[in-house]
């Protein structure tokens, strides 16, 4: 007859080695991923301890920013992860995600590049798969409305000005600022990239609705097609 291999739990650990107490005693950001996700999970498995259960959760995705994009389904295929504590863990990330938009009553101006890569990277520099994101602006550069166009590889014959200067037309829209991410992390542009941007210069000029600028958002980096003569 053989018996289970015993597994402590986080109780049992060394004081000085409990996420909780470290957290308490030194702050959140001197602990690890794994040990954040233990916290969240509170306990572990009949096999696992929870510290174990938690790098077996970060096992599961490439990146920890991929957590971000999870489903209760995927969450729950993780073993040991049943649903209370998918449902812990993506409320947790829901409220990371809440936390870094922007929350003012005012609309966002930009001024600059900088200005709107700021307010488009939180929630396009981690995507997997290419969005198309246009902003549409005022007479004083603010933020009426932000919408994507589509989602899928950059291509011209995909990317039609009509769908974009319709909407900007819908929204009074002064002008309008392009963005696209590049799930690689590299924000330089392709061919394919530069052609859409001219082609929708050119018919911003025709309806009166500038483009001011075409952002690519990369992994917390970006480039600006502005800046890069190529509008």
């Amino acid at each position: 007859m053989t018996t289970d291999l015993y597994v402590p739990k986080i109780s049992e650990l060394h004081i000085a080695d409990r996420p909780r107490e470290r957290l308490i005693h030194q702050g959140a950001e001197s602990l690890s991923n794994q040990e954040l996700i233990a916290i969240l999970l509170r306990s572990g498995t009949r096999q696992e301890s929870v510290l174990q259960l938690s790098n077996r959760v970060l096992a599961f995705f490439d990146r920890i920013q991929d957590m971000q994009h999870a489903t209760l389904e995927e969450m729950t295929s993780v073993k040991g992860i049943g649903e209370a504590k998918a449902v812990q863990l993506l409320a947790a990330v829901e409220l990371g995600k809440r936390l870094t938009r922007k929350q003012s009553t005012e609309r966002y101006v930009i001024r600059s590049p900088e200005d709107a890569a700021d307010y488009l990277m939180p929630d396009m520099s981690n995507l997997n798969q290419e969005h198309f994101v246009v902003l549409f602006l005022n007479v004083k550069n603010e933020v009426l409305h932000s919408r994507t166009i589509f989602i899928g590889s950059l291509n011209s014959s995909i990317v039609h000005p009509r769908e974009v200067f319709r909407e900007a037309v819908k929204r009074s829209a002064a002008s309008i600022i392009c963005a696209h991410n590049h799930p690689s992390g590299n924000p330089a542009p392709s061919p394919e990239d530069i052609e859409v941007t001219k082609r929708l210069a050119e018919a911003g000029k025709i309806v009166g609705i500038d483009l001011l600028d075409h952002i690519i958002i990369g992994d917390h980096k970006f480039l600006s097609l502005k800046e890069g003569d190529f509008i």
